[in-house]
């Protein structure tokens, strides 16, 4: 495993991460089980870093991450974010009562004291015009709640208005293989800063693993199939607001691409690390396979010139005109 400090912070986390939204919910089902042999084999592998959100299974996901911390004694790093338990998810509702409130929950889902990093959890682009919002955030940090503190953002846009404050340390966003505007801009600004960035969705729902089909199903319970034209939520979060088909496509020409030595997963994964600035990948895992896979790509070798140039080719050819300007 490798690890890369988290923007200014004292954190160095592991450049292959894990996302705990799968163990949570909205994935399909898992057991809690599979979800602890998932995250047992995740520190087995030397990922250090767990995303998570209080939205997660209601609490589900904070819990399991919280019973990892405490078998490990602590060596792993946990971050959380808070705001969509808001209804109606308005950015007047990011005000100190509710932060608060929504802090403390996660902490006693996570049985900690303090939290290593709190997101706001893509909240209204307004919020990022609200000074006092992040005026919050600092009393949390002063209080002892809150070891840092980052935005996990929709749009560039966001991500952009997010680093003018001075102790945002991370911008969440998505970025992978389907999703490569954030590196025009938001990187290099984010360098300068010394703001880290979690790439979020980096196999775009699952898209990227080129297991799926046309005659793939996916569960009612599962965001796949029940937020495919964003119906319950930014309709990004899902196969990266790729159409289904036009991703199948474009994963077959990169398939074709695709090292010897690498799953298609891998690949995509470590084309995300070929961007300095990016602090980790946070790709979720419902089962020690699927784990274990993930964070092998964080030794493999650069991928060379050739593929970094075809891949751009692909985007550009049938990706970009459905998602570039859109986030």
């Amino acid at each position: 495993m490798q690890y890369r400090r988290l923007g200014n912070s004292e954190l160095s986390v592991s450049t292959i991460s894990m996302g705990c939204w799968a163990i949570g919910g909205a994935w399909g089902t898992v057991s809690d089980e599979d979800s602890r042999r998932a995250l047992a084999a995740a520190v087995d592998q030397g990922i250090n870093f767990f995303d998570t959100a209080d939205v997660y299974g209601d609490g589900r996901s904070e819990r399991l991450v919280g019973e990892l911390v405490r078998q490990t004694g602590g060596q792993v790093y946990v971050a959380s974010k808070a705001g969509r338990r808001l209804q109606p998810h308005t950015a007047q509702g990011y005000n100190r009562q509710n932060l608060t409130a929504f802090l403390e929950r996660t902490l006693s889902n996570l049985k900690l004291p303090r939290l290593d990093l709190l997101q706001l959890h893509c909240p209204p682009s307004d919020v990022y015009y609200q000074p006092e919002v992040f005026g919050v955030l600092d009393d949390l940090v002063q209080a002892g709640k809150l070891r840092h503190y980052g935005v996990s953002v929709e749009r560039v846009e966001e991500g952009l208005k997010a680093i003018e404050y001075p102790h945002v340390r991370s911008v969440q966003i998505i970025y992978n293989l389907f999703r490569q505007r954030p590196a025009e801009q938001l990187f290099a600004l984010c360098r300068e800063r010394g703001v880290g960035i979690l790439a979020r969705v980096p196999l775009a729902s699952g898209l990227l693993s080129g297991k799926f089909s046309a005659s793939s199903t996916f569960a009612a319970d599962d965001h796949r199939h029940f937020n495919r034209h964003g119906e319950a939520f930014d309709v990004g979060e899902t196969f990266a607001g790729v159409p289904y088909d036009v991703g199948l496509t474009a994963v077959e020409e990169l398939r074709r691409l695709c090292p010897a030595d690498f799953s298609l997963s891998q690949a995509a994964l470590r084309w995300i690390l070929m961007q300095d600035a990016v602090t980790c990948a946070i790709p979720g895992g419902k089962t020690p396979g699927q784990v274990i896979d993930n964070a092998a790509a964080a030794d493999l070798p650069a991928l060379d010139a050739e593929f970094m140039r075809a891949a751009a080719e692909i985007y550009t050819a049938k990706i970009k005109p459905w998602v570039h300007q859109r986030w």
